[in-house]
């Protein structure tokens, strides 16, 4: 799944909002709104925030931002 953070697109300044905008263009459009793979939906969505939240303290700890 990191592989996918990267392919996000987003900066480790982005917000969470945006990390999430970026996320969902990333799903199928028929899965996006489906009801029965919400838990799923929001599973990869927390998934995405953590690697974001990973990389920004990485950063941070590296003194790069």
């Amino acid at each position: 799944m990191y592989g996918t953070y990267c392919r996000l697109g987003v900066t480790i300044y982005a917000t969470g909002r945006e990390v999430i905008r970026a996320a969902s263009h990333k799903i199928n459009e028929a899965s996006r709104y489906s009801r029965h793979q919400r838990n799923a939906r929001h599973k990869f969505y927390r998934e995405m925030l953590r690697y974001h939240a990973e990389s920004f303290a990485m950063a941070r700890q590296m003194r790069i931002g």
